[in-house]
């Protein structure tokens, strides 16, 4: 499907002190018992995944993703997904695709010709790449309340300094707080 508008965001949850795992991997922090009053419900979510047509992901992420399944099923759905790695992985899905390669190829005769809307959902590694060479458009980042106080950090040693325009600021009744951020290119 061709399109007119093709937009990269990269989406990634972090605690408040930017960390986007804990050194075990465990995810028993993503649960919110805070309570914010003035918070919103957020929109329905299966409504929104609709509007995502491919994700990209790095190979840590997908096997994190692999191992959750087991117990959670496959968050993303039937949705085109797109591993980065120069690993073997195991593929069990039709619509997993493994790349390897140049990343300005993969957007420029992969991703455009085919999608409007890609989401770009782990891998600070594959973040940072992405805003270096400038192939993201957005950034939706989803802080819970809590700080880790170690891990993986979102942001780290990134080596650019990169403008952006806020387009959204929303806070949810669990306390979580999604930034919305258009890249300035």
């Amino acid at each position: 499907m061709a399109t007119n508008t093709f937009t990269v965001t990269i989406h990634m949850v972090s605690s408040l002190d930017g960390y986007i795992a804990k050194k075990d991997n465990s995810i028993s922090w993503f649960e919110s018992a805070s309570n914010y009053e003035k918070g919103v419900t957020g929109q329905d979510a299966a409504e929104f995944l609709k509007t995502i047509d491919c994700y990209i992901m790095g190979a840590t992420t997908y096997e994190l993703a692999l191992e959750l399944s087991k117990q959670y099923g496959w968050v993303y759905g039937d949705t085109p997904t797109i591993v980065l790695t120069h690993r073997n992985l195991p593929v069990d899905r039709p619509n997993i695709e493994i790349y390897s390669g140049d990343l300005n190829k993969l957007v420029d005769y992969r991703l455009k010709p085919n999608y409007k809307n890609v989401w770009l959902v782990g891998g600070a590694k594959l973040a940072k790449d992405f805003i270096r060479l400038n192939l993201a458009d957005e950034i939706r980042q989803t802080i819970l309340p809590i700080i880790l106080g170690e891990g993986l950090l979102f942001f780290d040693q990134i080596g650019v300094e990169q403008p952006l325009n806020l387009k959204n600021v929303t806070a949810y009744k669990n306390g979580m707080v999604e930034l919305h951020y258009e890249i300035r290119k």
